[in-house]
């Protein structure tokens, strides 16, 4: 087989201060990428000076601010190589990712999105991986993506599967890689894991537990959009049913605990007591922490912070 080419995308936005952990650990692979790029969302910072040491060994993209999804569309754009890697601007690979990555391209042929185990860096500490708290599926990928988002955000992408599969949805914010890759794998694209945590997906305290309310809603979104996937077959959708019913499900908890802990007001918690597709202990537990918060905490507790979870 010939040689699989990769490019590294680096998406940033107000990144000066970190990009260069990113684009040092992009440079330092053992297995060199053909193209190093970094997408520049709008930036009002000094990214373009924090890049100037690198010269030409990579190659910005600019652009007005639009996104992530936008900014990873920019950077498939610009490359004409067979793989997109994908690597956030505060994050880093370890230097074996792109051949361990590269060498499960060789050997399956027909996968379309490669991930890697990645470690979580909380707080500038080391915690747990990625494969500790989310199984990977080697079959039945097509309703296994309904619940989640087991490719990870970060994998090692087929350019034309995805743009086949209509690239990234910039009008979603934050689910929007889980939502092409729902999309990819139910157009007929196969997923591979290598089992070895090559990727530090940094953390810094309530970045996940600030946008949880919001991504909790926006996996609803997608599996709302799922449903008119002409590629969803049929003796897939009670799998699929079920799993949106179960995400409605913790999106309406999320808006329970922000309303009753998070100094959210407490309309939303009567919107969702007003919600069809609930049962009927949730609408309950919604109207109780409309109309009394001090009694509704006696029967919900808050979530413990995703941060403090992955600790």
């Amino acid at each position: 087989m010939s040689e699989p080419s990769f490019a590294i995308v680096i998406t940033a936005y107000e990144a000066a201060d970190v990009i260069a952990g990113a684009v040092d650990s992009a440079l330092a692979q053992t297995r060199p990428a053909e193209e190093v790029i970094v997408v520049d969302d709008g930036s009002r910072d000094e990214l373009r000076a924090a890049l100037a040491p690198y010269g030409e060994r990579v190659r910005l993209v600019r652009k007005e601010n639009g996104g992530g999804a936008s900014a990873r569309n920019a950077g498939v754009a610009a490359t004409a190589c067979e793989f997109m890697a994908i690597l956030d601007a505060d994050d880093a690979y370890h230097p074996r990712r792109l051949e361990a990555t590269a060498e499960l391209a060789r050997q399956r042929p027909e996968l379309d999105l490669i991930a890697t185990d990645a470690r979580f860096v909380v707080d500038g500490r080391p915690g747990d991986t990625f494969l500790q708290h989310n199984p990977f599926p080697e079959e039945d990928q097509r309703t296994a993506i309904f619940d989640s988002c087991f490719p990870t955000g970060w994998p090692t992408v087929r350019i034309s599967a995805l743009r086949a599969a209509g690239d990234f949805d910039e009008e979603m914010r934050i689910a929007y890689d889980w939502d092409c890759w729902l999309r990819m794998i139910l157009a007929g694209s196969r997923v591979g894991m290598v089992r070895e945590p090559l990727y530090d997906y940094v953390l810094h305290g309530g970045s996940l537990a600030s946008s949880r309310l919001a991504s909790l809603r926006e996996r609803v979104r997608l599996l709302e959009k799922a449903t008119r996937n002409p590629n969803l077959r049929a003796e897939e959708r009670p799998a699929h049913a079920r799993s949106l019913a179960s995400h409605r499900e913790q999106a309406a908890r999320g808006a329970i605990e922000a309303t009753l802990y998070g100094g959210r007001g407490r309309a939303q918690a009567a919107r969702v007591a007003r919600a069809g597709g609930l049962s009927p202990r949730t609408r309950t537990l919604a109207a109780l922490a409309a109309l009394a918060p001090p009694l509704a905490r006696r029967y919900v507790s808050p979530t413990a912070a995703p941060e403090e979870r992955l600790r």
